[in-house]
């Protein structure tokens, strides 16, 4: 763990998590952090400028965003390696979970300079706890690529993936986004949509993928707001580990010289989704041949 040492003048980066919607989700202590630091950084100088001046505080705000952070850190360690605490905030959310804030974290814990997380609201997080779908695993994505072609070919890459995947999308996107994990993923696949999550219209739509896409449709506000998108993993059928991902004979010969048959074939089971007496049955066709 990171921690100030005795004589340790440096200032503390904190990463502050802001509202995504409801001004109510800000916890006290950010509050109390975002009133004593010496100096903000914001995605949006003019956005979260709305937002200190709904808690009352006034601070000096310095633009830190995807555009410019690289060019901007150096000034930002420099008040932190002289004594300054400095907030990072972005314009909604958890900073870093697809927003500005890893060039200067990561130059700051090089540095030396303590980093200290005040969590509070994350849209992924939030939209994963009332979607009904597995959170044991899950892989979050952020924003597909925007272009139809690179949006179905990162789907087709993770087709086979048996996480819960987590997508952010754009109003305007997400009609597409949701006919091309129906098509490339298939019509049946679970989905969860979260809409304008913690906002006065959050709305959330679940079932099979054509059903919501159906559903997205028929809706007039369907395409408004902002989206946390999360699809079901596959299941080990779906897959495909057993025809595609795994050559099953390679693995079987592998298998079976180290290991005795039926071993061999519980372990290729475990690994591929096929049953055990089919693979015992083929591992013994191998070994006779």
């Amino acid at each position: 763990m990171q921690t100030k040492k005795p004589g340790d003048n440096r200032g503390t980066l904190y990463i502050v998590a802001t509202p995504i919607g409801n001004l109510e989700d800000l916890s006290p202590r950010a509050v109390k952090v975002l009133s004593e630091v010496a100096v903000i950084a914001a995605e949006d100088t003019r956005h979260s400028g709305r937002l200190l001046q709904h808690i009352g505080v006034q601070k000096p705000l310095i633009a830190l965003h995807d555009h410019n952070e690289r060019g901007r850190v150096q000034s930002i360690l420099e008040k932190l390696l002289g004594g300054a605490d400095v907030a990072l905030i972005s314009d909604a959310g958890t900073p870093l979970i697809s927003d500005p804030g890893y060039v200067l974290v990561r130059d700051a814990r090089a540095e030396g300079v303590r980093v200290s997380p005040i969590p509070g609201p994350c849209a992924l997080v939030a939209a994963l706890s009332a979607a009904g779908l597995p959170t044991d695993r899950f892989l979050f994505m952020g924003f597909l690529p925007a272009k139809r072609s690179g949006r179905r070919t990162a789907l087709d890459e993770l087709r086979k993936e048996m996480a819960t995947l987590v997508f952010y999308e754009s109003p305007h996107r997400i009609l597409d986004t949701v006919a091309d994990i129906a098509e490339v993923m298939g019509p049946r696949r679970d989905i969860v949509l979260g809409r304008e999550i913690t906002k006065t219209f959050e709305t959330f739509y679940s079932g099979e993928a054509a059903q919501v896409l159906a559903a997205l449709t028929e809706d007039p506000h369907g395409n408004r707001g902002e989206f946390v998108v999360m699809v079901r993993g596959a299941d080990k059928s779906e897959a495909g580990l057993m025809a595609g991902a795994l050559d099953v004979d390679r693995l079987l010969n592998l298998l079976v010289a180290e290991l005795p048959l039926k071993k061999a074939a519980r372990i290729a089971s475990e690994l591929t989704g096929m049953g055990k007496n089919e693979l015992y049955q083929r591992a013994l066709e191998l070994k006779d041949s």
